[in-house]
């Protein structure tokens, strides 16, 4: 990765699904804020909300500088044609400040559901992906093609999709990590690739209030394959996955005061990350966390985004 992409990019973004239950007025006042506030990037998920274009249009439309990313774009959702033209007209309406991340955990043998609504098989992972990108880079232009194009990275846990990430595109996204798994991507993915790490956290002093929410997050998690097959590969076991564990809960949640999430950032780009995007959790997932984005923002990004 380059040193310009590092500075574009800042140490510490924001990660979030909390704008899909907003009205589009409010999320413009919002993210408008956690620019000013000095966020390097803001990322967002994508499920049965917006779309994954739309809000990317909806968030680099009311900002000026902010990176704006999607973490992730499911592959699962519309074909390589319909997210190789949108990324190109993203790329040019706002040069620089689109990085599309790439994901999707349903793409197995099977057919999953959510909500009660099928989500279609892909195949299997990495052979699935790597075919996606290939398809993405052969679809003709017939229109403006922005220069440099926008940037791309995976959702990666694996070794096999790291080393995928590090070879086909810019980095990688990992989500539901804890900085053993940012230690080991780092020596999967070499020195050059981004490294962009979700860390989930709870901004709050009463720990066992904290601990409840991080519990709940960790335990819906883990109900995905993906999710638990990577927490085994970092060495938990049957006794921490069917509670969670505290020590898992501990170990994917960062919980405390500002002091605690500074640790826990501090940790993950001292195992190889250049960046680092916080989940705030709450007690209710659909309200917007700004209070606790603010409190991050003066504890973090004076030293974080410039170390």
């Amino acid at each position: 990765m380059t040193d310009s992409g590092r500075t574009e990019l800042g140490r510490v973004g924001i990660w979030t699904t909390a704008y899909d239950g907003q009205p589009a007025e409010r999320v413009r006042e919002s993210v408008a804020e956690i620019e000013e506030l000095g966020y390097g990037a803001i990322w967002y998920g994508e499920a049965f909300g917006r779309d994954t274009v739309g809000q990317a249009w909806l968030l680099l439309s009311a900002t000026q500088r902010i990176v704006v990313a999607s973490g992730i774009a499911n592959i699962a959702f519309r074909d390589p044609i319909a997210t190789a033209t949108a990324t190109r007209a993203l790329g040019e309406a706002f040069p620089g400040r689109y990085l599309l991340g790439l994901g999707g955990h349903r793409v197995d043998d099977t057919v999953h559901e959510r909500d009660g609504y099928p989500l279609p098989a892909r195949g299997r992972a990495v052979t699935t992906m790597r075919a996606y990108l290939r398809a993405m880079d052969a679809v003709p232009a017939h229109g403006p093609v922005p220069a440099p194009a926008p940037r791309r990275v995976l959702a990666a846990l694996g070794p096999k999709m790291l080393q995928l990430a590090a070879e086909h595109t810019w980095g990688a996204h990992p989500y539901f990590v804890p900085p053993e798994h940012t230690e080991r991507a780092r020596r999967i993915m070499g020195p050059e690739a981004l490294l962009a790490v979700e860390q989930a956290v709870v901004l709050d002093t009463d720990l066992a209030r904290a601990r409840e929410v991080a519990t709940a997050h960790v335990a819906g998690y883990l109900l995905a394959p993906h999710q638990e097959a990577n927490v085994r590969r970092l060495g938990f076991g049957d006794e921490d996955i069917s509670g969670p564990s505290r020590r898992l809960v501990d170990a994917i949640v960062a919980q405390g005061d500002e002091g605690a999430i500074r640790r826990r950032v501090q940790e993950h780009l001292d195992a190889g990350a250049d960046h680092v995007c916080l989940h705030v959790l709450t007690a209710d997932p659909l309200s917007l966390p700004e209070r606790a984005w603010r409190e991050l923002a003066a504890a973090l990004l004076p030293t974080a985004q410039h170390a």
